[in-house]
């Protein structure tokens, strides 16, 4: 599942506007390689729309069907805003109509099951 959170107007190289919306995929726990430490975390991405500035605010916080995934690509270098650290990449993140397997794990003690669901 994916959930619209927000939009951007951008322009395009002829200087025409449009509107994107963010969408948001499910929560993800991670795990540091610094550190070893976990936290949470969920993959985003922007989506061009034909829709009007009143259509996207209307349309955030609407759940759909998709995920969003990473997409490898030829690397380029990308700024971090917070920082100003240029960094090197080599994937983008953009949205799949397909939803990722739900993930079912089983811990056994004794006599109780405990059935956790592992979403993305």
């Amino acid at each position: 599942m994916i959930t619209i959170v927000a939009f951007k107007q951008s322009k395009t190289e002829e200087g025409k506007v449009f509107n994107k919306l963010k969408i948001q995929g499910g929560v993800e726990l991670v795990q540091s390689k610094e550190s070893g430490k976990f936290y949470m975390t969920a993959r985003t991405c922007y989506i061009p729309t034909t829709f009007d500035e009143g259509t996207c605010h209307k349309l955030i916080g609407t759940e759909m069907s998709g995920s969003v995934e990473k997409v490898n690509t030829e690397p380029y270098d990308y700024t971090v805003p917070e920082t100003g650290e240029v960094i090197s990449l080599t994937h983008r993140w953009e949205y799949s109509p397909i939803e990722p397997p739900s993930q079912v794990v089983q811990k056994k003690r004794d006599d109780l099951v405990v059935t956790e669901e592992a979403g993305w």
